[in-house]
């Protein structure tokens, strides 16, 4: 049975986004207003290696912060600094979960169950197509890419795979593209993708990015208040 508690004014209850953050934090909805949950998935590897000893989504409905086992009481200890907005619970946490100073800013995470209608411009190719910029080769699936009449790169997003229900686009253009309405083409583009194969899309940039921002709200994402933490730890 579908929970209720996503079924608000700041939610649309789609069930794919709830069985993406119960697999990514452990637990959602969150059970009270602050709830710290010991994940197994805090010990996994992300989807390009990293290790991420602790991971905190805030939303209107509450905040789940999720934290490896072991790390559980020392974040239970400053459920209160979440509840306040308190400047430093971001690096408190960092240190409770002995990562200290890898800490994200609280990022928009946003999400979209209805792209904006935009035309199609990308087709998904292979990491291997000769016309993708480095970054692009960097995802492990095929990538949406816009390339012009003569086949030369304007833009491209990849999938940053979280959970078998919840993907991230990532999306760039080329400099000379910019303007055209290539990135929010592209993203929506993605997304319908996404949702079609029964995966929700999220949105994820920083908080002073204003034209990642323009982007997204264009595509259909809208910034609903959520928010994301990220802490990680350096590669050995």
């Amino acid at each position: 049975m579908q929970s209720s508690a996503l079924f608000a004014p700041d939610s649309t209850g789609d069930p794919r986004l709830e069985a993406h953050l119960r697999s990514y934090l452990g637990a959602w909805p969150p059970a009270s207003p602050v709830e710290v949950v010991g994940s197994r998935s805090r010990a996994e590897p992300a989807w390009d290696g990293a290790n991420l000893p602790a991971v905190v989504v805030r939303a209107p409905i509450g905040t789940v912060v999720s934290v490896r086992p072991e790390a559980v009481a020392a974040a239970q200890a400053l459920t209160a600094r979440v509840a306040v907005d308190d400047a430093d619970f971001p690096t408190r946490l960092a240190d409770a979960v002995g990562a200290p100073g890898r800490v994200s800013p609280w990022l928009p995470l946003r999400w979209s169950v209805d792209p904006a209608p935009l035309a199609d411009v990308g087709e998904w190719v292979d990491v291997t197509h000769p016309a993708l910029p480095d970054w692009l080769r960097a995802f492990a699936g095929p990538v949406l890419v816009a390339l012009d009449e003569g086949g030369a790169y304007l833009g491209g997003v990849g999938l940053k795979p979280h959970t078998d229900h919840g993907a991230e686009i990532a999306v760039g253009t080329d400099t000379g593209a910019r303007g055209r309405g290539v990135a929010r083409r592209l993203v929506a583009q993605a997304g319908r993708s996404m949702l079609a194969r029964g995966v929700v899309p999220l949105y994820v940039h920083a908080p002073d990015n204003a034209p990642s921002a323009h982007v997204a709200d264009a595509a259909g994402f809208p910034d609903r208040g959520w928010r994301l933490l990220v802490i990680w730890e350096d590669h050995p």
